[in-house]
């Protein structure tokens, strides 16, 4: 029924999660192959694919790149795309198989997303996730760390994943239509390591001001200079 496609890169932090909560779901029979897309890792994710049983391949850096070389390989009727840092909570996989019931694959089927949550606790995670939903509700525009549940024949016919440095996920989802995007009860827990490590305010401002670049056709050499430029934060005892 459905092929998982995951981009990594240097993910042995994450990967294991990841690929835990699917497990459920390859037991029921929902989830038929896993496809993981790396990038040229230097730790243990490979092995940690390879070890779950996922099928490897290799790719070029750059997540549109792995992202489309994962759907080209995918066998299944319907596809869902979802990061290494992103863990689907218990249950997704019987909302997800109602979804692909009601939704169909021909002229009229739709995507969908999950809703966004992080895995920390306190006020600032909390807001984060609260403004993630306004933009859903919105916009209609979920990122990738929402995952995106999608059949095959409509992945294809609005052109699948494009070779871009970034915002490949919200590419995609525009040439998608706002009519065509759905979004699920249960929740993509993506890991708040970059937001802890960038910082709360300033990581959500600069993927704001990224986000508005790009509505304004600001070449995405410019927004890749601008979302990689944020300053880390110095963790306590590095001088």
């Amino acid at each position: 029924m459905l092929s998982v496609v995951i981009p990594t890169l240097n993910a042995q932090g994450s990967l294991e999660h990841s690929l835990a909560a699917l497990v459920p779901a390859a037991v029921d029979g929902i989830v038929r192959e896993v496809i993981v897309v790396d990038a040229g890792s230097m730790d243990r994710t490979r092995d940690i694919a390879e070890n779950a049983g996922a099928t490897l391949v290799m790719c070029e850096a750059g997540r549109g790149r792995q992202l489309a070389l994962g759907a080209s390989r995918a066998r299944f009727a319907w596809m869902l795309f979802l990061h290494a840092d992103t863990v689907l909570e218990p249950g997704w996989e019987r909302e997800a198989a109602t979804f692909i019931e009601r939704a169909g694959t021909g002229s009229r089927s739709m995507a969908a997303a999950f809703r966004f949550a992080l895995n920390d606790v306190g006020l600032r995670p909390r807001v984060v996730e609260h403004l993630v939903g306004l933009r859903c509700t919105l916009l209609r525009l979920p990122y990738g760390d929402q995952g995106l549940l999608i059949p095959k024949s409509l992945y294809q016919d609005i052109g699948g994943y494009r070779p871009l440095p970034l915002m490949e996920d919200v590419d995609l989802v525009r040439r998608l239509g706002r009519r065509r995007i759905g979004f699920l009860r249960a929740r993509a827990v993506t890991s708040a390591e970059r937001y802890r490590r960038d910082g709360y305010v300033r990581r959500a401002a600069r993927n704001l001001v990224c986000l508005v670049l790009y509505f304004l056709r600001v070449p995405l050499t410019v927004v890749l200079r601008v979302y990689e430029s944020t300053p880390r934060r110095q963790s306590p005892g590095n001088g």
